[in-house]
């Protein structure tokens, strides 16, 4: 696990790749609907039931995912302070964290930041029985990754995945890892909220439990009572860096997905990830004031994507987005979870409230990202850009490299900065080119023609940060 920024005084602990030929195309196990009537126990005898039934299912499906690196250390720092010269060896760096069978073929699912870096992943199950695995798709964004072991003719345990999003507060639930590495650990707690945003990446969406995570834990399952998977447990808040009843989980909903778009091929994850094109903010209750209304709901939409399917569905700044699929929507992580489960081309129905008018339903195609793959070149010759790496910038490519895809509307993105002119004058990776010499720059092929024609003085515009930059240089 990993500290991530919350709270002052708290810490949040986190507990690319083309489809291989022998996977086939096989559906992900979904938990069936209809879940039994929610019953608080009436007398001793029923207090007394035990969790084994439970367990005896769900278990078996979780396992242990180790990742190994190999990474270089100085022995002595004393010699680094007379030009580096001292000596250096190499160290096995190595994490622990439990993983899930989501498919009989050996698809496992874990976080990415358990497996972030590794060089040799292995994982054992329950048996004992140890097998290598690679990785079909690490998605940072999700904190997903997506492994598969080859256990030919082996009979392996599977979890099913119940996505749909039907648990409620106060759910019994059992959280089923590998804790601090001392062997599968079973915990009981509830679901104590849902739907908790905000207290990790842009796409946090979690669901929180007080049943016991703790360092080993991130990539097990969270199961209900009837032994299906509603969550992948990730992270916890803590004051020591132990369990304090404060778990969070990815939903197993957005789980299904980034599967289906590693057995699609690892682009899907990226290129293919869909979006509405717009932007949209929480609404205060200040900001309900002004709209006249009695108490904050929904999220208010303050950019359209020209041609996005939100501008193709006539959607304008200034419009309330109260629900989406009948799903209450409250701030913009809780939107973008809603999006990151459809596929791309699904139809969702939006319940907006005009910023001039009544209510009313809009429906529209959800759409992957706009932009292809990137064009990514290392600018050479006699210029400012000389050693920089450029891309075209599109939505899809800001998306990936964690950039708002609203800013991709015209120029090219500095992607690397090595050695040259560039570095020597301070471009910076996340740079945008917005002007050579006059010239506005919209594709790194166009930047390359003006700067093979050359000149004395180079001026140019860069974006940074949102803010502009100009410089001139004479070479």
């Amino acid at each position: 696990m990993r500290p991530q920024r919350l709270f002052p005084t708290f810490l949040l602990l986190l507990a690319a790749c083309s489809r291989p030929a022998d996977i086939q195309a096989q559906p992900l196990p979904s938990a069936p609907l209809g879940a039994a009537a929610r019953l608080a126990p009436s007398d001793a005898a029923q207090v007394k039931l035990s969790f084994a039934p439970v367990v005896r299912k769900a278990a078996p499906a979780v396992v242990n995912v180790f990742s190994r690196r190999v990474v270089r250390q100085q022995i002595d720092p004393f010699w680094g302070m007379f030009g580096g010269m001292g000596m250096s060896r190499d160290r096995v760096a190595q994490s622990l964290g439990s993983g899930v069978i989501v498919r009989a073929d050996g698809v496992i699912v874990t976080n990415n930041h358990v497996i972030e870096g590794g060089q040799e992943i292995r994982v054992v199950l329950g048996d004992r029985r140890e097998f290598p695995a690679k990785v079909l798709l690490a998605d940072p964004r999700s904190d997903v990754a997506v492994l598969k072991i080859d256990a030919p003719g082996e009979a392996l345990p599977v979890l099913a995945l119940d996505d749909h999003d039907d648990s409620q507060i106060g759910d019994l639930v059992l959280a089923i890892g590998d804790p601090f590495g001392v062997g599968q650990t079973v915990t009981n707690g509830i679901v104590s909220a849902l739907a908790r945003t905000g207290v990790g990446g842009d796409e946090s969406y979690y669901i929180q439990t007080d049943a016991a995570i703790n360092p080993g834990n991130s990539g097990g399952a969270l199961v209900n009572m009837n032994g299906d998977m509603i969550g992948m447990n990730s992270a916890i808040l803590s004051q020591s860096g132990t369990s304090s009843g404060v778990g969070f989980a990815i939903p197993a909903a957005l789980i299904k997905r980034v599967v289906e778009n590693a057995l699609g091929g690892g682009a899907a994850a990226t290129t293919g990830r869909p979006w509405l094109g717009l932007k949209t903010q929480a609404v205060t209750a200040d900001i309900a004031r002004t709209l006249g209304q009695d108490r904050p709901t929904g999220v208010l939409i303050t950019d359209v994507y020209p041609d996005g399917p939100a501008d193709r569905a006539g959607l304008k700044a200034g419009d309330q987005i109260l629900s989406l699929d009948g799903e209450p929507v409250d701030d913009e992580a809780g939107l973008n979870y809603r999006v990151l489960t459809r596929r791309s081309g699904d139809e969702v129905t939006l319940q907006i409230r005009r910023a001039h008018g009544g209510a009313q339903t809009v429906k529209l195609r959800v759409a992957p990202l706009p932009g292809g793959a990137k064009d990514e070149r290392t600018l050479s010759g006699r210029n400012p850009f000389e050693g920089a790496s450029v891309v075209d910038l599109s939505p899809a490519t800001a998306d990936s490299l964690g950039l708002d895809p609203f800013a991709a509307r015209a120029g090219v993105l500095v992607t690397k900065v090595g050695d040259g002119v560039a570095g020597g004058i301070g471009v910076q990776p996340g740079d945008i080119i917005k002007s050579v010499n006059g010239k506005p720059i919209t594709s790194t092929a166009q930047l390359q023609a003006v700067l093979a024609e050359g000149a004395a003085v180079w001026r140019f515009v860069l974006l940074r940060d949102g803010q502009e930059l100009g410089g001139q240089i004479r070479l």
